[in-house]
């Protein structure tokens, strides 16, 4: 799972849209002045996407949105909800079929991620900024570790942010406020976590505040008196802003939000809650798939995932039944080391046994680079499995695999591949990576995130890497197939518990009964369904897609197929929904038909001229 931001800040004002609005094209218009209003529309739109999210953006090298949090307050609510009803009016008045190439793209995915966020606007998420395992006071730690302090500049604009994080909070704890007026608020199952969590964060000392955490790279040119002074500037912001708005917010989570929150686990029982379900559905997969659909595939996945399974077990000679070999699995030693340091090191071999394959199957690989980092153990009890932690090829920061160390004893190896694969490459940092460095496309192209896209390429590689010999026996093989049963059980137990009012219980024992996971990880990742409805649908529906386009072209070009550009195809657009996933693939099957035609039809001397040609 990638680190990511679902809500954002507006602080650019609607003049913007405004001045933009007397270039939009007109139908019958001269295809010359439609391509220049489709790009003016593109550069407004990307300054506005831009402005949602500072804390991305100063990753970027933008020093403005350095000094500021997002801002999620019901004022730049509406006037987001203002800027992208002006967008809809301009992208209606374009001519569709007079665009083509990048431009045609560009409005296919603003018009998507526009409407999408219009539909949106009704459920007022903000009023539930957290989850079982994120939320914005974790923020604070996310921007200090991709905030390198290289000049005093740089130092200046994050004091700012600093002193800005209790307005940060503030401005969370009314919106939630107005989630407890309209009842739209977390299961006191969640709101329980969420209360030990900011307790914990409050009783922090002072030194290990995760905003001084960027003074550490000072550079050592620095005039040690400035050196002084900042990291003195720093700490008082500390002791006198930061601190009082951790506690503060703890006590409104113990005495506010908890007595407040739901019995209920499933977000159809929130306020407009199965229309709210619904649209997360749609947001989540993009596809049109009903709750119902989804569950049904689910199942099917699980059956399908069952006699995989059952192949493995057979492999090894085991004579008894799933449960059984699963017992076997969970209480053999060699599955688990001793320390954290020997997980860190298990997962960093992994790491660079696929790195030194990768150019077997994706032509186009990104020049940022990766470490293998442990989950902070501040928050690592509650914590995924593993997460990606994108870096910022802009500021020099590597992207991070993130490996939570803690309870040895349910961190198996035989599922460490599959992690390492889906968390570090050639899943997240491959796909993350080569999206931020397509400079030549508008920012809110690189910075699209649908979980569907991002989640299913990740789920794909965990199968991928099988290619390259990562799953060397039967043990590791049935890991493999553990963890994507997972991901078959999400799709039960989603629609379970947000569409069918399932028990917590019900929603476990899926991943009991059908996944070789630790209970430690069912807990986990139960509770994380639970707070973070429709999110766990988008990685299957992903893969499934890949993999049939995958299949599609293999049908289609026969020998012809090479896996090398169909990953580049994949990949070297950024992310995008299902439906214009599926036309670029189509496309590219298409345009390659034509081009093996074209070589079979030649002399091999005309071949060969014509590859020198290119």
């Amino acid at each position: 799972m990638a680190m990511g931001r679902k809500t954002g800040l507006c602080l650019l004002g609607a003049m913007m849209v405004a001045a933009g609005s007397a270039r939009a094209a007109v139908p019958g218009q001269d295809p010359a002045q439609q391509t220049d209003d489709v790009r003016q529309l593109v550069s407004d739109y990307d300054r506005f996407s831009a402005a949602l999210d500072p804390v991305s953006a100063a990753t970027r090298g933008d020093p403005v949105a350095a000094e500021h949090w997002p801002d999620d307050s019901p004022h730049a609510e509406e006037a987001r909800h203002r800027e992208r009803l002006a967008f809809r009016a301009r992208l209606a008045r374009l001519d569709p079929s007079r665009l083509a190439g990048e431009d045609r793209l560009n409005i296919r995915l603003m018009s998507w991620e526009n409407d999408l966020a219009l539909e949106g606007a009704r459920f007022d998420t903000a009023r539930i900024p957290f989850t079982s395992d994120e939320g914005f006071w974790l923020e604070t730690g996310y921007a200090a570790d991709n905030t390198p302090l290289r000049t005093e500049a740089d130092a200046n604009h994050w004091l700012v942010r600093m002193s800005r994080v209790p307005d940060y909070y503030d401005q969370q704890i009314e919106n939630m406020r107005r989630g407890i007026r309209t009842g739209f608020v977390q299961p006191r199952l969640i709101a329980e976590i969420a209360v030990r969590a900011t307790k914990a964060l409050a009783a922090l000392p002072e030194q290990d505040n995760a905003a001084l955490r960027p003074f550490r790279t000072l550079p050592g040119s620095l005039p040690g008196p400035t050196r002084s002074a900042l990291i003195r500037k720093a700490q008082q912001i500390v002791h006198e802003r930061i601190k009082p708005a951790e506690r503060k917010l703890a006590r409104f989570f113990a005495d506010t939000y908890l007595p407040a929150s739901r019995t209920a686990l499933g977000a159809s029982s929130l306020p407009d809650g199965r229309a709210y379900y619904a649209w997360l559905v749609k947001e989540q997969t993009t596809t049109d798939m009903t709750p119902d659909q989804i569950f049904d595939l689910g199942q099917s996945e699980i059956a399908r995932l069952h006699r995989e399974m059952q192949q493995q077990m057979d492999a090894v000679g085991f004579k008894g039944n799933f449960h059984a070999f699963v017992a076997h699995l969970k209480a053999d030693p060699r599955f688990y080391v001793h320390t954290r340091e020997a997980l860190l090191e298990k997962a960093s071999f992994l790491a660079k046994k696929i790195d030194g394959q990768l150019p077997h199957i994706i032509g186009k690989l990104p020049r940022l680079t990766y470490g293998v980092r442990e989950v902070p153990r501040a928050i690592e009890d509650g914590y995924t499995t593993g997460r990606y932690d994108p870096g910022s090829p802009a500021l020099g920061i590597s992207g991070g695999l993130m490996i939570n160390t803690s309870h040895l004893d349910q961190r198996p190896l035989y599922e460490l591949p599959s992690l390492v694969a889906h968390e570090g490459v050639p899943g997240h940092h491959i796909q993350i990576a080569l999206a931020q460095e397509m400079s030549d496309l508008p920012g809110f192209r690189r910075d699209y995130a649908t979980t569907a896209f991002v989640e299913g390429w990740a789920l794909y590689s965990e199968r991928l890497v099988g290619e390259i010999g990562l799953y060397p026996s039967p043990y590791e093989r049935f890991g493999m197939l553990s963890m994507e049963m997972w991901r078959a059980c999400r799709l039960v137990m989603d629609v379970g518990l947000h569409w069918k009012n399932w028990s917590r219980d019900r929603a476990v024992a899926c991943l009991r009964d059908n996944t070789a996971l630790a209970g430690k990880n069912i807990q986990n990742e139960t509770n994380r369904y639970i707070s973070w409805p429709g999110q766990a649908l988008g990685y299957k529906i992903g893969e499934l897609t890949l993999l049939s386009l995958r299949q599609e072209a293999e049908r289609a070009l026969g020998p012809h197929f090479d896996e090398r550009r169909f990953h580049d195809v994949i990949l070297d657009e950024g992310a995008m929904p299902m439906s214009l996933l599926r036309q670029r693939v189509r496309d590219w099957i298409a345009a390659e038909r034509s081009e093996s035609g074209s070589r079979m039809s030649e002399g091999p001397k005309d071949s060969v001229k014509r590859e020198m040609e290119k």
